[in-house]
Parts: C-alpha cells; structure tokens; sequence
C-alpha cells in the first residue's frame, strides 16, 4: 500500500513537472513570438491581422501594442505625406520664381547701366514692375490653394440663383473672349438654384472657363449651360477648341500642369483651384476630350438632403 502511494505522488511529481516545463515552453514561444511582432513593428513592416493575436495577458499586450502602433504608423505617414506636400510646394514655387526672378536681376543690371536714357529706364523699370505683380498674384494663389488643399477655408452654404450667379462673372469673362475673338454664350434657365459659396464658386466656374477661352482660336466658341434634377445641378463647360491629348487628360487637375498646347502664359494652377473648390462642396468635375475637337467639362454640385 505504501508502495502504491509513493507510486502516485511520484508519478504526479513527474507530471506536474512536465506540466511545469509545458507551460515554460509555451511562454518562451508565446515571448518569442511577441519578440518577433515588436521587431516587424519596429520595421514599419506589415501588421499582422487581430484574428493572429494570441490569447491570454500576452495577447492583450499584443493587441494594445497593435492599437499603439496603429495610430502612431498613422501619424508617421501623415507626417510624411505633409513633408513632401511642403517639399513638393517649395520645388515648384522655386520653379515657378525663377523666369520672374531671372528677368528681374537682368532689368536691374540694365537699369545701373550708365548710357541707359530716361525712356530705357522707364521701359525696365515696367517690366520689373510686371515681374512683381506676377509673383505677387503667384504668391497669393499658391497661398489660396494651400488653404483649399489642406480644407481650412470654410465654404458658405448659402441659397444662390445660378442666373446671378453667372451674371456676376459675366462681364469680365466677356471682356477677355472678346479680346480673344471667341464667342461666349450661356445658357441658364431661370429658377435653379444652387447650395455653396457664391465667392469660391464664381472663382472656380471663372478659372474653367478662362481655360476654355484661352485653348479655343479666334472664331471658335465657348459655351456653359446649366440643368438641374432632383439630385444635383450640373453645369457643363464645352469650347470647340484644340483640345487635349489623351496622356494629359488624367493630370490636368494637378498643381502646376501644363499640356502640351498650354499657353506659355498660364502657370497651370486655376484648374486644380477649381477642382478642390468643387471637391469642398461635396461635387465632382469630370472632363472629356478630343484632339482638334474640342474639350467639355462637367460639374455636378449635389442637392442637401
């Protein structure tokens, strides 16, 4: 009987030290696995699925880990986004200053020039007054389109009648396809109405059409018509001008871009202020084109439930 006894509590004693160094051995597993996730973590290397997490204490340390390394991976690529966002801006104002710049320093060295005559003088001092009020318009926008792009600029939402609306940019737009010898026409029919920001949104309508006046030759016409449902209102923007190259069609938004028949005037940034204005009234802007056809832009801002 004693035999049997010291029998069991040995066989127990083996067992519970086998239990004992199981369970050591799933530890050691279990912290060599969290081991292995904290170095892909630290990596910035793909995070594991939560269904992979383990159970237990350590597996509540993983996934607070996981919630922790979430939230700061997305602050780092935010970060990041932002510091090429800035580093992108810089380069393409340095690009963008350096023609105006250039000039400037060129009409300087003339003006200091000692057989320059007051009509020479005057004539310099012009263009360096140009270059200035160029840089200065190209400041102020870029500022403006910082602010769009970053969605700091609240947009009203007030009741605008479409008809005042497009009278009130009319004019001016009127005087430049004149002076381009395109014929403009629009198309408004009375009662329609549109939500938004009657400011920003003349600046984007007049940005869009001044880019439909500026590709379209003498001759050639510039149309905007607008029609509503119960949905959205949309406003369509046609010329019959040069049109775009299909390779173009899917950058002409972005900041700066310029098309192969661009004007070596245009510094390539009302559409992409137009775009983001749309965008920041809940609307979308969609373009078609064709190569000696023309190009048509359509806009369509949506109704408040």
């Amino acid at each position: 009987m004693v035999y049997a006894v010291i029998a069991v509590l040995v066989l127990a004693v083996i067992v519970l030290i086998i239990y004992i160094f199981y369970q050591r051995r799933r530890q050691e597993k279990k912290i060599q696995e969290l081991t292995d996730y904290l170095t892909r973590v630290q990596d910035f290397s793909e995070l594991p699925a939560m269904s992979e997490i383990c159970e237990g204490r350590l597996g509540i340390l993983q996934s607070e880990i996981y919630k922790v390394v979430t939230i700061l991976k997305e602050e780092y690529f935010s970060e990041h986004k932002q510091k090429k966002y800035m580093s992108d801006m810089m380069s393409d104002i340095s690009h963008q200053f350096k023609t105006p710049l250039s000039a400037i320093t060129l009409m300087t060295d003339l003006l200091m020039g000692e057989d320059v005559t007051d009509e020479q003088r005057l004539e310099y001092v012009s263009k360096i007054e140009s270059q200035v009020s160029k840089m200065t318009w190209l400041i102020r926008n870029l500022l403006t389109l910082s602010q769009l792009e970053a969605g700091v600029l609240e947009m009203r939402a007030d009741k605008l009648a479409a008809g005042e609306l497009v009278d009130e940019m009319a004019d001016s737009l009127e005087v430049m396809a004149e002076a381009a010898e395109v014929e403009l026409k629009f198309r408004i029919p009375e009662g329609i109405f549109i939500t938004g920001d009657g400011h920003w949104l003349r600046e984007a309508l007049t940005n869009i059409i001044k880019n439909s006046i500026e590709h379209t030759p003498a001759g050639g016409l510039v149309s905007m018509e607008v029609s509503d449902n119960n949905i959205f209102t949309a406003i369509s923007i046609k010329d019959n001008g040069k049109g775009i190259a299909e390779e173009h069609l899917p950058h002409i938004f972005e900041r700066f871009y310029k098309a192969g028949n661009t004007s070596k005037n245009s510094v390539g940034i009302g559409l992409a202020m137009a775009k983001q204005i749309i965008n920041l009234h809940g609307g979308t802007i969609e373009v078609e084109s064709r190569e000696g056809v023309g190009t048509g832009f359509t806009i369509r801002l949506y109704h408040s439930c």
